[in-house]
């Protein structure tokens, strides 16, 4: 309940900041209310609080709140420069803690009420920032398609929720799972859960339900597709988690055979597709939608290390996330864009900028030692254990096609000359931004333990 509150109130202070002149005081208090939240998530390890009968502050829900206030205070660093030169900035941060609202009752809820509400109060922040540079055109078609889309999105989501209510009388998930041996025909149910795969695969970027990825992170302002790309997918895929592992085990035979159609069209069109990207937003997007099935791998598993793999893969991704967009937004702001060619010839002019880039591509390819190796090393013996060799083995080929179109921004940031000239510098905030993140990725990479027992 205390996480719950200092998000929502923080929100409501930094959005009522200007009224009062203290503009200048909403990136410490942000950072505050941030600080706050991990420290009475870690206060309430163990607890399992109920909330209004709706919601259970479970090790489940603090470990994945603690990792979305962990990525949003990572975020903070990266986006106050852009933020500081607009007049709204008031409004932006506000709007980011009201997302993470959204997100805290997405990896909490116990009711199919709070699970819709959530998702909503997340995405209808989302849809305002994605268009929150409004001087750009391609920053309001983003959002204009991201709104229609997810709109569209919502209704399976709500369709499939009433479905299940239909057949068994409750929005509440604890008596849906104690009724799911009892029912005498199950046609409605499982309609009901394929409404809400199509619902939150969406909110996952996972495919075939994509196809607003791309479009949108390469038009949203480069920092909001940077907390698109980490904060909301980690708590859409933990709420995915949530719902599909801990209350609908009973008819894992339903659902298995649908998460394994979009585990390899997610792996398999998310790398093929990037390979051909010129464009590094559209590269990572890409990206993003096979990492997708890979956090759907851990789902997939349903088994008692399904929670740990996935917030392990969910904290390494974003890290290595935020890292790479960090650069990336620093070469457009410079350059004027975010082509690959742009990068050229970074390592001489910006060494740091290339080093952080290279640990953060290698860390989502899986390189050893770094931790995006251990993320999907965890992941893939979990699904191994369950029997799924041919998927492993898939994900396996999928994740070498991911070195290739990594290595391609590495090869022009090492090996090619800089024929457009111009200085990318990052400032004292971005410069330990970067130093904390390439290092997260390494120590999580030596001693995964820090992260992946939690729960």
């Amino acid at each position: 309940m205390k996480e719950l509150l200092t998000l929502s109130l923080t929100g409501i202070f930094t959005m009522l900041a200007d009224m009062f002149n203290l503009r200048k005081l909403v990136f410490p208090l942000a950072l505050l209310g941030l600080a706050m939240t991990i420290s009475w998530s870690v206060y309430d390890w163990n607890l399992s609080q109920r909330i209004w009968g709706m919601m259970q502050m479970d090790n489940f829900a603090l470990g994945f709140t603690i990792a979305l206030s962990s990525i949003a205070l990572l975020w903070l660093l990266m986006s106050e420069e852009y933020f500081s030169t607009m007049k709204a900035i008031t409004d932006r941060y506000s709007l980011m803690f009201f997302a993470l609202t959204g997100g805290l009752v997405m990896v909490s809820y116990t009711n199919m009420v709070m699970l819709f509400l959530g998702i909503e109060i997340l995405s209808v922040s989302l849809y305002v920032l994605a268009g929150s540079n409004k001087t750009d055109l391609s920053s309001n078609e983003s959002a204009f398609k991201y709104f229609l889309m997810g709109s569209f999105a919502s209704g399976f989501l709500l369709f499939g929720i009433a479905l299940i209510y239909g057949i068994t009388g409750s929005f509440n998930l604890l008596e849906i799972r104690a009724s799911l041996g009892k029912l005498p025909d199950t046609s409605l149910l499982n309609v009901g859960m394929i409404m809400l795969i199509i619902g939150m695969g969406f909110k996952i970027g996972a495919a075939p339900f994509h196809f607003w990825t791309p479009d949108v992170y390469q038009g949203a302002p480069t920092p909001i597709t940077a907390f698109m790309a980490t904060a909301v997918k980690t708590a859409a895929v933990a709420a995915m988690c949530r719902l599909f592992v801990s209350y609908f085990p009973l008819v894992s035979g339903v659902w298995l055979d649908i998460f394994a159609v979009l585990i390899i069209m997610s792996l398999l069109l998310g790398n093929i597709i990037a390979v051909m990207q010129h464009d590094a937003k559209r590269l990572l997007a890409f990206s993003s939608i096979s990492h997708a099935g890979y956090m759907m791998m851990t789902i997939f598993s349903v088994d008692s290390e399904s929670n740990n793999s996935l917030l392990f893969y969910t904290v390494v991704y974003a890290i290595g996330s935020i890292a790479a967009f960090m650069v990336v937004y620093l070469i457009q702001k410079n350059k004027g864009t975010a082509s690959i060619s742009a990068f050229n010839g970074l390592a001489k002019k910006s060494p740091l900028l290339a080093i952080s880039m290279t640990v953060a591509l290698l860390s989502m390819a899986g390189i050893p030692p770094l931790a995006g190796f251990m993320a999907k090393y965890y992941v893939f013996v979990n699904v191994l254990q369950d029997g799924y060799l041919s998927m492993v083995l898939f994900a396996i080929a999928m994740s070498l096609v991911g070195v290739y179109y990594y290595f391609k921004i590495i090869i022009a940031m090492f090996l090619h000359e800089d024929t457009e000239g111009g200085e990318v510098k990052a400032d004292a905030l971005q410069t330990l931004l970067l130093i904390i993140v390439s290092a997260a990725l390494l120590l999580l990479g030596v001693l995964p333990n820090l992260v992946y027992n939690l729960l």
